[in-house]
């Protein structure tokens, strides 16, 4: 299966959001071509929730999974360690009261 790079996903995905109003900004920039992407969402109240595309075996599928959760300081923290270990990770960070990211949508997954 052919990949996109990852520079083209994340311009893709940043265009549908502003389509749909949800603030996004890109706050690491990894490698242009095979860097992984992990996407933030502060729900501004406090809470966060971070994803990360991984592997399903038993649906045999690449999906978004859920990488951190909780109070947003402590994800913030997690990721800060997951960039440490990754310099090639994209960091894309949302804001949407209601946690919408968007992912798995058409085009998306």
């Amino acid at each position: 299966m052919i990949r996109l790079a990852t520079h083209v996903w994340v311009s893709a995905y940043l265009a549908r959001l502003r389509m749909a109003d949800i603030p996004a900004y890109v706050t690491a920039k990894g490698d242009p071509v095979s860097g992984a992407v992990v996407v933030k969402v502060a729900t501004l109240d406090g809470r966060a929730r971070a994803w990360q595309r991984g592997y399903d075996l038993m649906a045999d599928a690449r999906v978004w999974m859920v990488l951190a959760e909780g109070d947003e300081p402590d994800v913030d923290a997690g990721l800060r360690r997951q960039k440490l270990r990754d310099p090639d990770l994209w960091l894309i960070e949302l804001e949407d009261r209601t946690g919408r990211t968007l992912l798995g949508k058409d085009g998306l997954d």
